[in-house]
């Protein structure tokens, strides 16, 4: 598993201080509540349910579902998987490193694993398949019903 003091950012700011600081202390000190809101926000998503589909309230526009439901034939899956994307790269800024590469992908599979306890809870009668895509630009997050 990822540790995050093994970011670079983390292990410069750590061997900073004198003591037994970590990345709890790291967040205390460089992180203001209204980032832990937001980000709070993205780990415990709202969902809308929208002719058949669910969706990331976030990802919701009408006219944009609409289009999207005439180009994918009403398909479900194709839908969801369309519309529901987190992109990480585009919420945080990062470098083309390792270290920021290794730490995308774990805030990813964090948010993953989040949005799919997310979803047991609030349709605990519908299966989702909840994923971490790699793409050039960085991970994204996605989720789509389970095939019936």
């Amino acid at each position: 598993m990822y540790d995050p003091e093994d970011y670079p950012e983390i292990q410069s700011w750590v061997s900073g201080w004198d003591g037994p600081l970590d990345y709890v202390d790291y967040l205390k000190d460089q992180v203001g509540l209204a980032a832990l809101v937001a980000f709070a926000a993205v780990l415990s998503p709202r969902f809308l349910q929208v002719e058949g589909c669910v969706l990331w309230e976030r990802s919701y526009d009408g006219e944009n579902f609409a289009a999207w439901r005439a180009e994918l034939n009403g398909d479900v899956r194709r839908i969801e998987s369309t519309l529901n994307q987190l992109r990480v790269w585009e919420i945080v800024g990062s470098n083309e490193t390792r270290a920021d590469m290794d730490a995308l992908r774990f805030v990813a599979e964090v948010i993953a694993r989040c949005w799919r306890a997310a979803l047991r809870e609030e349709f605990p009668e519908r299966g989702f398949e909840v994923g971490v895509v790699a793409s050039v630009d960085g991970p994204k997050v996605t989720f789509c019903s389970a095939p019936v």
